[in-house]
């Protein structure tokens, strides 16, 4: 068991070559406490053994990076930082610069800080069995392609990232990273609020995005459990809510997707062979499209979602894909047009989804412009009334719910 101890001081300095909590780290044995009173502390500061920082609950505790390379690098494991705002790190994308570096470490705790005004936010390279909590993080003011991630898993596992918020950065990515839980998290106009790649048996739940270009992407991963999230208002004509790409053995459940421009996109997915993907009992509301199917993209299962105040609630942009190819049963879709005699809740016909002729924006992104328009909408009344081709069939729910 480490030795604990407590230093507490008032440290008064102006920015000389001396740093005071640098050489207060180097002389600390392992396993110490060292909390920091109010005040400013110079940055850059490199930590090589078990210990914690802790600020001050009575004064801000800031660590100032002076705009050069990391605030924090963190080499050991059993490190623990929390109560401090980290400010001011460097602006080089090629060192990543951040608020706070992990690199080959585990049991390490970041907690309750506020991160503001850094490149990158906390940074997790080769990190195990650790704890992401309760910190604020915001980015540089600065384009938002030239930001930093707010918060970056690489090759690390294991570890559970919980009630963060993240605010007008660039990214949370988790990457080649296993086995980790990312719950109760806020993010708020970013680009990508939540990006998976190459990440398989993660759990993300209860999860809130909004105002985010995308909010929570899935690529080329397996296994994964998505379960409670709230994504609203992903912005642009592209703005997405859930999007799965090249993944297999996914299920999404329980999530509601709202005022996106597409609610739940699905590319190439599930990817490996017999394998599946299980889409149950989501909210897909208000949504410019509810689903939509890129590239072929079968045995999906979509089962008990409730599909209400779409403009479209099927798209399907690539000629031949066979969308028709998945399970899509026990849907509760507002536009059906059936009825239910024997008072089962289940609709009496099945709830059949084709497209039409006039739906050339699908294939064309200049027509999409005007879709929505009242011109676009008298096409779409009498291309349903009276088609002049055959319409395209999509999907069919053979057991529509008719009751929420």
């Amino acid at each position: 068991m480490f030795k604990l101890l407590a230093i507490l001081c008032i440290v008064t300095f102006s920015f000389a070559s001396n740093n005071v909590l640098q050489n207060a780290i180097d002389n600390a044995p392992e396993g110490s406490i060292l909390k920091l009173p109010a005040g400013v502390y110079k940055g850059k500061i490199v930590i090589n053994k078990p210990l914690a920082i802790i600020g001050s609950t009575e004064g801000e505790v800031i660590i100032d990076g002076e705009g050069e390379g990391t605030v924090i690098i963190v080499n050991s494991s059993y490190v623990t930082i929390k109560n401090l705002t980290i400010t001011n790190s460097g602006d080089r994308h090629d060192k990543l610069d951040a608020a706070i570096k992990l690199e080959k470490v585990k049991q390490c705790e970041i907690s309750n800080n506020v991160i503001k005004d850094t490149l990158f936010g906390i940074d997790l390279s080769m990190v195990k069995n650790s704890i992401v909590s309760h910190n604020k993080i915001s980015s540089k003011d600065i384009e938002l392609g030239l930001r930093g991630d707010g918060l970056r898993l690489w090759y690390s596992h294991n570890n559970k990232v919980f009630k963060n918020s993240l605010i007008k950065s660039r990214d949370m990515v988790v990457w080649y990273s296993h086995g980790n839980e990312i719950s109760e998290n806020y993010g708020e106009q970013n680009r990508y609020s939540l990006h998976f790649m190459y990440a398989g048996k993660n759990i993300v739940k209860n999860n809130t995005y909004k105002m985010n270009s995308v909010g929570i992407f899935f690529m080329y991963s397996k296994d994964t459990i998505a379960t409670g999230n709230t994504i609203q208002s992903s912005l642009g004509n592209t703005g997405m809510g859930i999007g799965l790409k090249d993944v297999s053995n996914f299920t999404l459940k329980d999530n509601t997707v709202l005022y996106c421009a597409q609610g739940i996109y699905i590319d190439r997915s599930p990817f490996e062979p017999d394998t599946k993907n299980w889409i149950e009992d989501n909210q897909i509301l208000y949504n410019s499209e509810a689903i939509h199917f890129h590239s072929l993209s079968e045995n999906n299962i979509l089962k008990g979602n409730t599909i209400l105040g779409n403009i479209e609630d099927i798209v399907n942009d690539s000629r031949g894909a066979h969308t028709y190819k998945n399970e899509i049963v026990g849907n509760y879709w507002d536009n059906y047009e059936g009825f239910d005699r024997d008072a089962d809740n289940i609709g009496d016909t099945s709830h059949k989804v084709y497209q039409y002729a006039d739906q050339l924006w699908v294939y064309n992104k200049d027509v999409k412009f005007f879709y929505g328009s009242p011109v676009i909408s008298l096409l779409n009344f009498l291309a349903k009334l009276a088609p002049f081709s055959e319409p395209i069939f999509l999907i069919e729910d053979k057991q529509p719910k008719l009751k929420l």
